[in-house]
């Protein structure tokens, strides 16, 4: 079948760097998968009177509401807080996007992970006064 040893040595190389490659990038994601685990969302609205935290899946954790709140109407504090969740989606999948890119560089691996948690994470980007 092969035409000669040294064709056979190099085929056996190729499948070494091969598998060494796969483990190499077994790890990375490991070690991603664990950072990704740890990290939280965080905004607040313009006039800080709303806070929220999500966390690596981009549940709700924490909100703050500021008495401030009181005096306003209660479809505009509901926005306020959808707005914030929003901002602080936003936050955590930029972090998603930083470790990403410093475990896998600009790779193909990378752009997939942030494309799945942007799917999730971002809904109907509407219009927000929410800023981290």
């Amino acid at each position: 079948m092969w035409a000669d040893e040294a064709a056979l040595d190099a085929a056996g190389r190729r499948l070494d760097e091969w598998e060494s490659s796969l483990v190499e990038r077994a790890e990375r994601a490991r070690t991603l998968s664990a950072r990704m685990q740890a990290l939280a969302g965080t905004a607040h609205n313009a006039d800080r009177s709303v806070a929220v935290t999500v966390d690596s899946a981009g549940l709700l954790t924490d909100l703050r509401l500021d008495e401030r709140i009181r005096q306003q109407a209660a479809a505009h504090t509901a926005r306020q807080i959808m707005d914030t969740t929003r901002a602080a989606r936003a936050d955590l999948l930029r972090q998603i996007g930083e470790i990403a890119a410093d475990t896998f560089g600009d790779d193909v691996s990378a752009r997939a992970i942030v494309d799945s948690y942007r799917s999730r994470l971002v809904g109907d980007p509407g219009p927000s006064d929410a800023g981290r």
